[in-house]
This record gives structure tokens, sequence and C-alpha cells, in this order.
């Protein structure tokens, strides 16, 4: 995964759960605005989402920012 959707990820994370707390859950089109204008991007984040990694289409965002943070 590119740096900068690593570093564009935990953000996002990071605003959510502060906004909403720990338990709060996202999907992957939460770390992009409402148009495709880099559609690399969003496939690449869609692939470790859903091919590698086979997650719900909801998920915690704490578990996604660790994951992230871990390497994975």
């Amino acid at each position: 995964m590119r740096d900068n959707l690593r570093q564009k990820i935990i953000a996002v994370c990071d605003k959510k759960i502060e906004a909403k707390g720990e338990t709060v859950g996202l999907s992957f089109y939460a770390f992009f605005e409402n148009k495709n204008n880099d559609p690399d991007l969003l496939m690449e984040a869609a692939t470790w989402w859903i091919q590698t990694h086979q997650l719900d289409h909801f998920e915690k965002a704490a578990k996604i920012k660790g994951m992230v943070e871990a390497g994975l």
C-alpha cells in the first residue's frame, strides 16, 4: 500500500474516532470524497480491504488504523 494512502487512512480514522468515539465504524469509501478522482488509489484501497483482508463493508476505525499501522 502506498505511503500516502496509509497516511490518509490513519488521518481519517483518527478524525472519525475523535468525533464519534472508539466504536465508530467506517468503510473504505470513507477515505475518498464522493468523487472518483483517483481510481487507481480507490482500487488499491478496495483491494486491500476486500481481497487481501476480506473485511466486512463496515469495520471499526480503530481496527483499521491498527492494521495499517502494523503494516498489514
